[in-house]
């Protein structure tokens, strides 16, 4: 599974031009499922997704996680992350889950980060999404559990 994760002053999903979600300080993170994935690299990515320390402490040090500032989470999934781009001009999308198994495994991270962290939004799994973000740093991350 991947994260393809954003320390974000704030973002937001529109679907249909309609906002379904959106967060002030935090993470957005674009979430890929892969076809081997299962729900023990959905708990893996959660923990690091919320432990993971990028958020600058009293010494400008990325020292800080999304649950020590209590900030917000956004989970979008995105299904072009697991992608082989190694050869050609035309990814290979074969890494990537079906249709069912992705959803599954979104809705059961989304679920899980739900239970674990108090401001969670989602993205719409299958919905051509327009994602707005204001990056603070810039700081992005590719996290990947295997």
């Amino acid at each position: 599974m991947i994260g393809l994760l954003q320390r974000v002053q704030h973002a937001n999903v529109v679907v249909k031009n309609t906002e379904i979600a959106s967060i002030g300080q935090g993470l957005l993170v674009f979430i890929g499922v892969e076809c081997e994935d299962s729900r023990i690299q959905a708990d893996k990515l959660l923990k690091r997704l919320l432990g993971y320390r990028i958020f600058s402490d009293e010494n400008d040090k990325m020292n800080l996680s999304l649950q020590d500032i209590k900030g917000d989470l956004l989970l979008v999934p995105q299904f072009t992350l697991p992608a082989n781009t190694t050869k050609g001009m035309r990814p290979s999308f074969t890494p990537a889950a079906s249709a069912d198994l992705g959803l599954q495994l979104f809705d059961y991270l989304c679920e899980q980060a739900q239970q674990l962290h108090t401001s969670v939004k989602t993205g719409q799994f299958g919905a051509d999404m327009q994602v707005s973000l204001t990056n603070d740093g810039p700081v992005t991350f590719w996290l990947h559990t295997k």
